[in-house]
């Protein structure tokens, strides 16, 4: 039975360090820039063109991380939320300018919610509502140009949260995202289930996986190998999937990525 083929999240600092190993096996990549405010609002077209000049040769799946910083999907100030599209969108032109076919965006899910969103009946329903008004032409665009938009965990306690709001926002081009040290946060500081769980929950919503190894205090981004996250039973949960999602070492140090891909792989888990 073929393993999976690791893939990495990298920018165009650690691109060309990693060139030879994303194109010996065609891995996914990642592109970890176009989430930057000042990027996105300069000239984001000559990094982009750059990238895509080092990338010569690549046929791997390519995807960006779209941006996080300083907002949240769920506000309830709609001027807020119109500012939170408009960086969403910009974060598009640069996957579309770049072929990118998939793009990570946060999930607004908290740790407070877990405790206090059904405080009220109207809750859930109402956050559905605010993120579909802040995603509605950010999915509209990404049908168009045919890029997924996956929602990736955070702080999110119930792993059911954020399945349950992709499929709500009724679109094929929106899925699910998981980081698996975000998730061993969640289980060890806020008694969330084990991250094996998080991919069974999702099931084939899931088609992007941040892998990084945390020891379940903060979210360190160490290679795997590092931390305390039980990867066998991790990838044994990934194994049930038709999904094919995209395994992509995201890692605080980038030069750490083909070690952890080697911890991964000398436990026979993946290539």
């Amino acid at each position: 039975m073929s393993k999976p083929v690791l893939g990495a999240a990298l920018s165009i600092k650690s691109i060309p360090a990693h060139r030879d190993w994303l194109l010996e096996r065609q891995r996914d990549l990642e592109i970890q820039d176009f989430f930057r405010a000042d990027l996105l609002d300069g000239d984001w077209r000559s990094a982009a063109s750059e990238i895509k000049q080092m990338l010569s040769g690549h046929t791997g799946r390519l995807g960006i991380h779209g941006p996080f910083w300083g907002f949240k999907i769920d506000s309830h100030d709609p001027m807020i939320r119109q500012a939170v599209t408009k960086r969403l969108l910009q974060g598009l032109d640069a996957a579309e300018f770049l072929g990118a076919t998939q793009m990570v965006i946060h999930s607004p899910f908290t740790t407070w919610d877990h405790n206090n969103l059904d405080l009220y009946p109207d809750n859930r329903g109402n956050l559905v509502e605010r993120v579909k008004a802040t995603l509605a032409e950010v999915i509209a665009r990404a049908e168009t140009i045919g890029c997924e938009v996956v929602i990736e965990n955070i702080e999110d306690r119930d792993p059911r949260d954020r399945v349950r709001l992709a499929k709500a926002l009724e679109s094929a081009k929106v899925r699910v995202s998981l980081d698996t040290g975000h998730a061993n946060y969640a289980h060890i500081s806020t008694g969330a289930p084990p991250v094996d769980y998080y991919v069974e929950t999702a099931g084939d919503m899931l088609t992007h996986v941040h892998l990084q190894d945390t020891d379940g205090f903060a979210d360190r981004h160490w290679a795997p190998g590092e931390g305390n996250i039980p990867w066998v039973a991790v990838f044994r949960a990934i194994g049930r999937l038709t999904s094919n999602p995209r395994l992509i070492l995201e890692l605080r140090n980038h030069d750490e990525v083909r070690t952890g891909a080697a911890h991964l792989a000398a436990l026979g888990l993946a290539e």
